[in-house]
Formats: C-alpha cells, sequence, structure tokens
C-alpha cells in the first residue's frame, strides 16, 4: 500500500459504514446512526481533501467517493420510507432520478464505449439536498426537544417539496446534458 491510496481507504470504509448505519436505523437506534452519519460525514471530507492537498486522486476515488454517498442516502430513504418517516412520492422521485441517470449512463457507454462521469452543478445541489434532508430527518427522530420540533416543522412537508424539486431540475438537468453530448458524438462533434 502506497500513502496516495489513503482516499480510496477512506471511500471503502465509508461504504461498508452503510451497513451498521441501515441496521441501526432500521431498529430505531437513531442517535448511534447519527453518529456513525457523522462519521462517514467527516471520512468524505477526509478523503477528499487529502487527494485534492497531496494529488492523491484516482479513477477509483473519483467513481467510487459519489457512490458512497449514493449508497448511503438510498439506504435512509429506503429504510425512513418503509417506517413512514419519508413520504413514498418522495423516495420515488429520489431513486426513480437516480435509476434513470444509471440507465442512460449505461445506454451512453453502451453506444459510446466510454463515459465521463462529472455531476452537473445542479445534481451536487440535489445530491447536498438528500444529504442534508436525511440528516434532519434524523434530528426529528433523535428527539432533540425543540431543536427537533423545529426542524420538523420546517422538514415536512416544504424540505420534502424542496427536495422533489431539486430532484426533478437535477434530473432534466443530466437528461438534456447527456442527451445533447450523446447527439454531438453521434454526430461527430467534439
Amino acid at each position: 500500500m502506497t500513502w496516495s491510496q489513503i482516499p480510496n481507504i477512506i471511500t471503502l470504509l465509508r461504504i461498508l459504514l452503510v451497513v451498521p448505519t441501515g441496521w441501526l436505523l432500521w431498529s430505531a437506534r437513531y442517535p448511534e446512526a447519527l453518529t456513525l452519519m457523522a462519521i462517514a460525514g467527516a471520512s468524505d471530507a477526509l478523503d477528499g481533501a487529502l487527494a485534492r492537498r497531496y494529488q492523491w486522486s484516482s479513477d477509483f476515488g473519483a467513481t467510487m467517493d459519489p457512490v458512497a454517498d449514493k449508497l448511503l442516502v438510498i439506504v435512509m430513504f429506503i429504510i425512513f420510507t418503509l417506517q413512514e418517516h419519508i413520504p413514498l412520492w418522495l423516495a420515488i422521485v429520489v431513486i426513480g432520478r437516480d435509476t434513470i441517470i444509471l440507465g442512460g449512463a449505461g445506454v451512453y457507454r453502451l453506444l459510446f464505449k466510454e463515459i465521463e462521469m462529472s455531476p452537473t452543478f445542479a445534481s451536487k445541489v440535489n445530491t447536498a439536498s438528500q444529504i442534508v434532508t436525511v440528516i434532519l430527518v434524523l434530528l426529528v427522530l433523535c428527539r432533540f426537544g425543540w431543536l427537533s420540533e423545529i426542524v420538523s416543522i420546517l422538514l415536512d412537508p416544504w424540505g420534502f417539496y424542496l427536495l422533489a424539486v431539486f430532484g426533478i431540475g437535477s434530473g432534466i438537468d443530466y437528461v438534456i446534458t447527456w442527451s445533447s453530448k450523446a447527439w454531438r458524438k453521434g454526430h461527430g462533434q467534439p
């Protein structure tokens, strides 16, 4: 192992945190799950800082870092939906958007044999909103007194509506962006 692999190892550890976080959520052990979320967030910041500071970036890290984030968020959305803390329609928007994007990326790769994954600004805003939403749901479920009450008022329904708008908007942005790239590539344009 070389020093440059440290960010990748941190990313792998963050992926492994999905299982115990999901189990804690399913078991309604919300404060412990919040602790693991904090660890996952800190590790995400750390691996990114190390990769940028020491030029330890890699194709693996560029691909797996957002996958680690998405995996945790999707698991949380599924569990919170099954526990009826997040409405089903919102889970359909969030998971449906990601499914459409993955399907489109698969078709693009099938047609053109290569794909450069680069999230758009709208996608970054959407992912950040998803993470904030699940953390806010978790704060409500931890029952931190007045803080949880205020968060609950802001989150349901207005925070859910806002996340749906970001999800639909960033999904449309991806479809337009990648359809345009596919059209240009199919017609021999850069």
